[in-house]
């Protein structure tokens, strides 16, 4: 990999924050809640508590690991997400659970005639416990209008491994991004200490998609963050030596925090490349080997 190569997308904060057009007024779409609470019972990790309002739910709670780690699939039933769409999800981890969340395919963005959607995910780990959030990716449609925003909440010693993988255009059909706007904003803190705080806005067609110090003429782009009181040298070390055979990849350490990028046209070359680092990351910082969900490979 090349090190600490996080220019990749150094100049996407710079745009100015610009409402999306019609935003405020319309107000038509899915509204989605998913609340989800693990807790630690004995050697046992559950789903102590989960609400839903509207078309955001998880399956029944699998235990591929033992009892310890419990493994929730997110299902959005209508499978895509259109213009004034608004999903919200929720995620706890109590003392020395457990959990692990991932999603049964893409999360498709459909392009918008004026509405953008919006996402808001909330994590909270606490102390002694760990949290996987792993979704697979999400591919934004041309003129889609898109509003993600992540917030990271984790205690004392609490661990956490995620993801995140953007796709403009659909690759396969030949679509590009020539229209809509992508906004990403997330932000991670340790017992209220803000440690990692980013803000991406990526408009259609903009010379950004183009620009060496932007995506380079890219269309996928994702992020990698392992957090954990203390990242270790030798995890840092082996995580350096992992390649992709499509695009480009780098990795950098921070206080607390593991940062990796990938910038190419593969979504799956992005899940292999990350895939690999959740692995190293699970068994330095998780004490655990990777067990991959098995609805990746359905």
């Amino acid at each position: 990999m090349q090190r600490d190569r996080l220019h990749l997308y150094a100049k996407l904060g710079a745009v100015n924050d610009v409402v999306v057009e019609k935003q405020a007024s319309v107000s038509s779409g899915w509204e989605a809640q998913l609340a989800l609470h693990y807790a630690r019972h004995g050697q046992r990790t559950v789903l102590e508590r989960r609400e839903h309002r509207g078309p955001l739910v998880v399956q029944k709670p699998l235990y591929p690991e033992g009892e310890a780690v419990c493994q929730t699939i997110v299902v959005h039933p209508p499978a895509g997400i259109a213009g004034g769409d608004r999903l919200a999800l929720d995620i706890r981890v109590g003392e020395r659970a457990h959990a692990q969340a991932t999603t049964p395919g893409a999360a498709k963005w459909y392009r918008s005639s004026g509405a953008a959607a919006s996402q808001k995910l909330m994590l909270s780990v606490a102390s002694d416990a760990v949290l996987e959030w792993l979704p697979q990716e999400s591919i934004f449609f041309d003129g889609a209008l898109a509003t993600l925003e992540t917030e990271i909440a984790l205690a004392g010693n609490a661990v956490l491994l995620a993801w995140d993988i953007a796709c403009l255009g659909r690759r396969l059909s030949g679509e590009r991004w020539n229209r809509g706007r992508l906004r990403q904003r997330l932000t991670l803190r340790r017992d209220g200490v803000r440690q990692w705080s980013e803000r991406a806005i990526v408009d259609g067609g903009s010379e950004l998609l183009r620009s060496g110090v932007g995506l380079n003429g890219r269309t996928v782009f994702g992020t990698f963050l392992a957090s954990a009181p203390e990242i270790p040298d030798d995890l840092l070390a082996a995580c350096r030596v992992i390649g992709c055979d499509e695009g480009e990849a780098a990795v950098t350490r921070l206080p607390g925090v593991l940062v990796a990028r990938y910038l190419g046209d593969s979504p799956e070359v992005a899940r292999r490349c990350f895939s690999a680092l959740w692995a190293l990351a699970r068994d330095a910082l998780a004490h655990r080997s990777a067990v991959p969900p098995r609805i990746w490979s359905t």
